[in-house]
């Protein structure tokens, strides 16, 4: 069972925007820490963004000011706006939930950022 289905993603021009949205199918969703990670080639996954169960949220530093994550929790939904896209933010993004013992992953979207 997949229980974290991202999409969005997508070609897109430097400088251009994109949205990413995950659809968590997990039963106590509000209480789970949500993030965004991303995996260039040749590099380690990375984290961009995280939001916990209360709202607040940490980037990383290539990302803030450029990207907002955010969550829905009456529609078990996370997303993060992407503005000011670089080519350097090209990567597969893969959603991530956490809470006690779980730690689950999406199977990823490609985003490439490309003139």
């Amino acid at each position: 069972q997949v229980l974290l289905v991202e999409s969005g993603g997508g070609l897109v021009q430097p400088g251009g925007s994109l949205r990413l949205s995950c659809a968590a199918s997990l039963s106590l969703f509000n209480l789970y820490t949500m993030g965004w990670y991303r995996q260039a080639p040749g590099k380690q996954r990375e984290l961009v963004a995280i939001i916990t169960s209360g709202g607040n949220t940490n980037y990383a530093d290539s990302v803030k000011g450029r990207f907002t994550m955010s969550r829905e929790n009456a529609k078990h939904m996370v997303y993060l706006q992407m503005n000011n896209v670089k080519p350097e933010d090209t990567a597969v993004y893969y959603c991530n939930g956490r809470w006690g013992q779980s730690d689950l992953w999406g199977q990823g979207t490609q985003v490439t950022v490309s003139s």
